[in-house]
Order: structure tokens, then sequence, then C-alpha cells
């Protein structure tokens, strides 16, 4: 590519949309990628919201138009699969939202379908990615643990310790699945996205290079 193209390439990472189908479709609006650009998505397209359903059919949308798509897994997508895959009785995904995604993919007759693609794409979902300088995942890391061997657990389910870390990982952090009240979390090691958006609050973009953010 030539080094002028080589530049403009940006890579979007979006916070936490738990099924706010018009604020994506806001954001997306606004944001106006292009197929050289990176969309990355840090977990949590499902429950509480209105059209979890809506959301993953979006991104699926954006996947088949040719869109360079990163979705990261959120531990409401574990909860879910786990569910699914009777690993688990659902109680707990149930009371944490999981109502609102089984209405979005209620079918006329009342029945429940996942669509065979939305269970591909759920059971592909990245438990993280990186670039050179920084590193995303949908909860969080262990402090003290290179980013070779992260634990599970921890990329999808943690807060503290590591919301209170200055810990250096060697890259930054870029997480969600906690909701920030005031905006985006600017830390020299960790940038939070997750800004609420089924709370009322904003679902934001964080813009790279530039390191700029963009909420709807």
């Amino acid at each position: 590519l030539p080094l002028r193209a080589r530049f403009s390439m940006k890579t979007y990472a979006i916070g936490d949309i738990h099924g706010m189908i018009h604020k994506l479709e806001k954001l997306l609006d606004i944001l106006q990628p292009t197929h050289d650009d990176t969309l990355l998505f840090i977990g949590d397209y499902i429950d509480r919201g209105p059209d979890p359903k809506a959301v993953i059919d979006l991104l699926l949308r954006l996947i088949a138009d040719g869109y360079r798509v990163l979705p990261l897994k959120g531990n409401h997508e574990e909860m879910l699969l786990d569910y699914l895959a009777g690993r688990e009785d659902g109680v707990m995904w149930l009371y944490n939202g999981g109502r609102a995604t089984l209405r979005s993919y209620a079918t006329d007759q009342g029945r429940v379908v996942f669509p065979r693609e939305h269970l591909d794409f759920l059971g592909d979902l990245l438990l993280f990615h990186e670039t050179e300088s920084h590193f995303f995942v949908h909860a969080g890391l262990l402090p003290n643990r290179n980013l070779e061997n992260p634990d599970r657990n921890a990329c999808l389910w943690i807060r503290e310790p590591f919301l209170s870390s200055t810990y250096d990982w060697g890259k930054k952090i870029v997480f969600g699945h906690t909701p920030q009240r005031d905006g985006p979390l600017v830390q020299p090691n960790k940038i939070g996205i997750d800004t609420g958006a089924v709370f009322g609050g904003q679902l934001t973009c964080l813009c790279l290079p530039d390191e700029t953010f963009v909420s709807v």
C-alpha cells in the first residue's frame, strides 16, 4: 500500500453494546469506517438492552460486506454459551439480563430460535486481540502477569485488582465490562471504553492511532 494509505488506516474499538442497536447504528454512521479500517468490538453484544439479535445481525452484515471486524467475547456471551451447552442452568445469565436476549430471539410463535450463523459467530469470538501498542480484552488482566498467557477468567470477568492496578503490561490495555460513569477511563496503562450505553450512558468508540473518542 502507498505510505499515505497505510497511515490513513484506523482502528475503531467499540465498547459494550448490550442490545442497544440504535446507538450502534448512530455510532457507525458517525464513524463512516472504510474497508481498510478495523472495527474491534469489546464484547457484550447481548443481554439487558432491547435488541441483541439486531446487534449481531448488524455485525454479521458488516463481515459479509467485507469490513475488517474483530469481535471479542464478553462475559455475557460466555454465560449464554454455557447455558446453551448445558454447562450452566442459566440462573445467573437470566438474572444478568438474559431475558432480554430470549425476547429478542423469540419467534411469532413464542419459540426461541438462535440462527446457526449467530451461534457460529458466538462460538468464534476472540478472547483478546493485540497490536504493537495496545492489548484489547473484554474485562481486563491479572496484574504482574505477562501478555503471552493471559488468564481466561480474568479476560472475561475481572474487575479488581485490575481496575486499580498501575502495572505496566508493556502495552496499553483497552477494555470494557466495567461501566465508567464519567466517560472513558484514561490512565497511563489502560483505557476503559464501557460508558454504560444500556444504563442511560453513551456508547463509546476509541479511535486509534489518534487515541480520540466518539460517543453517542
